[in-house]
């Protein structure tokens, strides 16, 4: 009778030492796949229907940061666009100025050149 209230008593012991020895070994192989990275933050949430939002993620560290644009639904999560921005040493004060001049290096998106008019329209008035 003792033996098997003492086999009951170190069963139970093990079974309630479980989850403790999990959460130790994930813990320890955490450590040993190199620096953490930050979880992913949420920078927005927009609601555009009744179970549907666009929802705009950062991911990454200092180094490579990932912005996410995603179509979220109940039923699915779609990658909209994706933007990988990467720090750059002189980034700081005049960062703005040289993304507005590679920009207008590039060109405009859209011709603001008037529509062209028929010879024929262009003398009456």
């Amino acid at each position: 009778m003792t033996q098997t209230l003492l086999l009951v008593i170190v069963f139970v012991l093990g079974i309630a030492s479980l989850p403790w020895l999990v959460r130790r070994v994930q813990q320890r192989q955490g450590r040993l796949a190199g620096p953490s990275v930050p979880p992913p933050r949420v920078l927005s949430a927009i609601a555009v229907g009744p179970h549907q939002r666009v929802v705009t993620v950062e991911m990454g560290g200092d180094g490579d940061r990932t912005t996410l644009i995603l179509g979220v639904t109940p039923q699915s999560i779609c990658c909209l666009h994706t933007q990988v921005s990467r720090a750059d040493p002189g980034a700081g004060i005049g960062s703005f100025s040289n993304a507005m001049a590679n920009a207008s290096a590039v060109g405009p998106l859209h011709s603001r050149e008037p529509a062209p008019t028929d010879e024929k329209d262009v003398g009456r008035g």
